[in-house]
Formats: structure tokens, C-alpha cells, sequence
């Protein structure tokens, strides 16, 4: 799966016609809808080697690091890689997991990882390709805390305490809201490096319509079981069939662990949850700004390989229609 992400973002970036948007897009199910087939994949039979800490399953891609269960998350980029921190909260010395994604695949094997925290480094020995870890005094994780990859710094700003509320119902409902919606339209940011990025807008019409236009580049509408393409913003539009037909709208993530509640904020004035969590099927790593109101996901980062995202979304529901191109 990893490689059809990096994948579908070259495949964008050169503007060809008739693309998939991204797997996560345009499924209902984890398995890539260009296959023809939307299903659950079959969980491999291989397994993740056991570590300290624990680990959870990522069942189509078990050598994934992903982080500890009970562990609150947070992720970034770094370069070309995607960084991922987990904190399991209790004791005086808590574990510290950094998981490390190369740009090709899961495991960034070899690095040299520090944490510095509080003025104090301490040095995460591998668990795994890609899993990094120690424990760190309690103490030190407040504030600021900066992961070091070979000595490149990537800050984290914690939370002022780790013992934080479960955030998984308030992703389930606003699971349950995406779903729910008849029009949603959202504008992205998607990169694979620090300097490729693509900017799109998408609008989407509940059950199986979903338009989008990447800026300076190709352009889609599918409207049930048909589709039209187009390359550049002046090609001619191409017909095809879709198949199978999109789900839409429905959340980016497929599952939930991790869940926890960091802060209470605003988003254009609206009070929301700031909630991070782990999705073990992508797999990836989520943070949401959910309106405490509405259960509206105002706001959604994901990172993982080779595939940082940002999106911002509204309007909800507005009266709007989508309709073949003129051709």
C-alpha cells in the first residue's frame, strides 16, 4: 500500500489523465479501488517480530512500526521521512517509541535517534526496523521535546499532562457524522518531500459523486458508475466507466487506536477537540480538530509514507449538484 500512496502522488504530479486520486480517496474498503475490487484484504500471514512495549497489529503491512497500544501519538515530516512519537504515560519512566518511515516503504532502519527533552538527551536504541525506544524520566516530557535523526531536529509540543481522555468515541461519531453528510466539499494539501506538493479541491455528493481539480494539473468528475478525465486544466475531457463506484463522502481513516483527547480549541471560532490517534489498516497516523458541537471534522493531518496530508473542510451539506463536463 505504501507504494501505490508514493505512487499516486508522481502519477499526479505528471498530470496523467484518468488517475486515481489516492487509494485512501476513493475507497469504502482498505484495498486500492483501481483493482476492480472493493474488499477487506485478508490479513498476512506474516507477523511483526515481538517488542518490548508491545505493538499494534497493522494487518496489511505487518513490518509496519507502528506504536505501542495505550500510547498517545503524534506524528510530523521529516524530510522525506514520516515521524511518528508515542508516549506511554505512567510510571516515572515512561516509554518513548519514534517510528521512522523512509519515502520508499515502512522502517527506516540504521539512524541514529535521540530525544532531547528538557535538556536532557537520551538515545532510542533500535526495536525493529524503522522502531526506535527507551524510557525517559517523567519528568522530562513537558513542553517542547525535539527527535533528532541523525542529528536533524524535528520539535513535538506536548501536552502539559500525558494522562489525557480516551478520544475514540468522539472519532467514531464523527465517523458516524461523515458519513451522514449529503455534500461535503474540503481543499487539501498533499506532498510527498518538502517540495512536492500538490493543492486540491474536492466536492463530493453522497452516495457516489466526487469531483476534484488539482491545481495546475488534472481534473476528475465520477458520477456513479461513469467517469471524465482530464490531464491539464485544457485537455479534452475522457470518458470512462468507474468501477466500482466511489463512497462518498466517508472519513480518511479506516480504523482507530491511540485515541486520545490532547486539548480543547477553536477552529474560525467554533470550539473543537484536538484529537490525535494511530490508524492500524491504512496505516497512518491522524490528528482531527472535531466541532464539539457538530462532531465535524473541521480539520485532518495524516502523515505516512511518503504521503503528508493536510485538509481543511466546509461548507457541510450546501444544496449542490455534480454534472458531466461539456465536451
Amino acid at each position: 500500500m505504501a507504494a501505490r500512496l508514493a505512487a499516486s502522488i508522481l502519477a499526479l504530479a505528471a498530470g496523467a489523465a484518468g488517475i486515481v486520486v489516492a487509494v485512501l480517496l476513493l475507497r469504502s474498503e482498505p484495498s486500492p479501488p483501481s483493482s476492480g475490487v472493493s474488499s477487506t484484504a485478508a490479513a498476512p500471514v506474516a507477523t511483526a517480530p515481538a517488542v518490548a512495549g508491545g505493538r499494534i497489529p497493522t494487518p496489511t503491512s505487518p513490518g509496519f512500526p507502528s506504536p505501542p497500544p495505550g500510547a498517545v501519538v503524534f506524528a510530523r515530516e521529516a524530510g522525506v521521512r514520516a515521524l511518528g512519537l508515542a508516549i506511554v504515560p505512567g510510571g516515572s519512566t515512561p516509554l518513548v517509541r519514534v517510528s521512522v518511515l523512509s519515502g520508499e516503504g515502512p522502517g527506516a532502519s540504521g539512524l541514529r535517534v535521540t530525544l532531547v527533552a528538557d535538556g536532557r538527551s537520551t538515545s532510542l536504541p533500535a526495536c525493529g526496523a524503522g522502531c526506535y525506544q527507551a524510557e525517559v524520566p517523567q519528568g522530562d516530557l513537558r513542553g517542547r521535546v525535539t527527535v533528532r535523526l541523525n542529528g536533524a531536529p524535528y520539535p513535538f509540543e506536548l501536552p502539559a499532562r500525558l494522562r489525557l481522555p480516551d478520544g475514540t468515541s468522539t472519532v467514531e461519531h464523527a465517523g458516524d457524522v461523515w458519513r451522514a453528510l449529503k455534500t461535503l466539499v474540503w481543499h487539501e494539501r498533499l506532498a510527498a518531500t518538502p517540495t512536492d506538493a500538490l493543492f486540491t479541491t474536492y466536492s463530493a455528493v453522497a452516495p457516489d459523486e466526487l469531483a476534484y481539480t488539482i491545481r495546475g494539473h488534472s481534473a476528475s468528475i465520477i458520477i456513479g458508475l461513469r467517469r471524465w478525465d482530464r490531464a491539464t486544466p485544457t485537455s479534452r475531457w475522457v470518458v470512462s466507466v468507474q468501477n466500482p463506484p466511489v463512497r462518498q463522502p466517508v472519513p480518511f481513516w479506516a480504523g482507530v487506536a491511540d485515541a486520545h483527547v490532547l486539548a480543547s480549541g477553536t477552529v474560525g471560532g467554533r470550539p473543537v477537540w484536538d484529537v490525535t490517534f494511530f490508524d492500524p489498516i491504512t496505516p497512518a497516523w491522524f490528528e482531527a480538530r472535531i466541532d464539539k458541537a457538530s462532531g465535524r471534522t473541521l480539520v485532518l493531518d495524516m502523515i505516512t509514507v511518503a504521503h503528508f496530508m493536510h485538509h481543511v473542510y466546509g461548507p457541510f451539506d450546501a444544496p449542490f449538484r455534480l454534472h458531466p463536463p461539456r465536451t
